[in-house]
């Protein structure tokens, strides 16, 4: 047997082979996403990991090579994947129209992110994906993601590892995360008789808009000095994301910014 040619997780065959519809669009909704990726090989091999579990979304943010035949041969039959994947310019470009995204690092961070174990985050990703797409961040080979990068995501996934070991290469997580996500996805069955109405969710871009518009606003009315922010965006950053508004709260919080920054201007022009 050769040695690379491994069995699968013993996941039931009525998961893997005849599912399709609303089932099925909810694994095309989930986005495995790789910012600046530096060894072709390791996108080939991320391709592979992920069709084993039934995902197909490949999004890669400004790899250095790419396509190449490293990728292809790496990919060993998971051509389509690496086919059909997208490229990008930036991290925010890859989320375009997601509802929801997590962020995988390994690094400790001066403000701590929302946090989920590999298998809260495949639930939450399922879940919001029935509704609205999802990405799954994976960062740089040698240092992952930056602050700027984590902030655009509403959590951080821990994969929890050898305390004096904690080497894993980006193909083995994304195959470890993707199990959860196939395992989540088969354990979740479409709800039986009418399903409750549930509030749209806010995209990934909506609520850049909304932190910009926050910025602005916070700015108009002196609370923010923009020439010394500190670390206070990145901090309301955290707690909206923890929230997960959705659309119409987004609006209602938007026009509130709206309202306050109408105030201020004639508040200026009366001198006061």
């Amino acid at each position: 047997m050769n040695p690379e040619e491994f069995a699968g997780p013993n996941i039931p065959s009525s998961a893997l082979g005849g599912n399709s519809g609303p089932k099925l669009a909810t694994l095309s909704n989930i986005r495995i996403v790789l910012v600046e990726t530096s060894h072709p090989g390791n996108i080939g091999a991320v391709a592979r990991a992920m069709k084993t579990m039934q995902l197909s979304n490949l999004h890669l943010v400004r790899p250095k090579r790419f396509p190449c035949a490293q990728a292809t041969a790496r990919a060993a039959g998971a051509d389509d994947v690496l086919f059909d994947a997208k490229q990008w310019e930036t991290l925010g470009q890859a989320l375009q129209g997601c509802g929801w995204a997590c962020a995988t690092s390994a690094r400790a961070r001066s403000i701590p992110w929302p946090e989920l174990s590999p298998r809260e985050a495949a639930e939450k990703a399922v879940k919001t994906a029935q509704q609205t797409p999802v990405a799954l961040v994976f960062g740089r080979e040698q240092w992952g993601l930056t602050n700027a990068e984590l902030d655009r995501c509403h959590s951080l996934v821990h994969i929890p590892t050898h305390p004096n070991f904690r080497s894993l290469n980006l193909a083995a997580a994304v195959q470890l995360v993707a199990y959860e996500v196939q395992l989540a996805w088969h354990d979740q069955e479409p709800a039986e008789g009418a399903s409750p109405v549930m509030a749209s969710p806010c995209s990934i871009d909506d609520l850049e808009g909304f932190y910009d518009h926050l910025e602005a606003t916070l700015i108009d009315i002196g609370y923010l000095n923009p020439d010394r922010p500190k670390r206070l965006m990145r901090r309301l950053r955290r707690l909206f994301n923890r929230t997960h508004p959705d659309c119409s709260e987004i609006n209602i919080l938007r026009g509130i910014l709206t309202a306050t920054q109408r105030a201020a201007k004639e508040r200026g022009n009366d001198g006061h």
